[in-house]
């Protein structure tokens, strides 16, 4: 897997914003990645150091139209906190 494909998109939220704060972003990140390649994979988009690598799973919520029933799509969610001598991530341009 390239590191483009291990990284889906950063998750932008209100907590997330507060822990930008302490150098701490969130991305949803590929299903099969596991720690190392999401280490791996912020490093070599960002130019950064990684620190410390925290994952999560969720699982499909069961969701109904009319009769019909299925569950919507797992995913995974990385927090991924960068070394204190590292520069910030620019997700906005504020």
């Amino acid at each position: 897997m390239e590191a483009r494909d291990i990284l889906k998109r950063p998750v932008i939220t209100e907590r997330s914003s507060e822990l930008m704060a302490e150098k701490k972003y969130t991305f949803e990140v590929d299903v099969r990645a596991n720690k190392t390649q999401v280490k791996d994979a912020v490093e070599a988009i960002f130019d950064v150091k990684v620190d410390k690598v925290n994952i999560m799973n969720y699982k499909g919520k069961f969701k109904r139209v009319g009769k019909f029933g299925g569950y919507t799509n797992k995913r995974r969610k990385a927090i991924v906190k960068l070394a204190a001598d590292s520069k910030e991530i620019e997700i906005f341009d504020i």
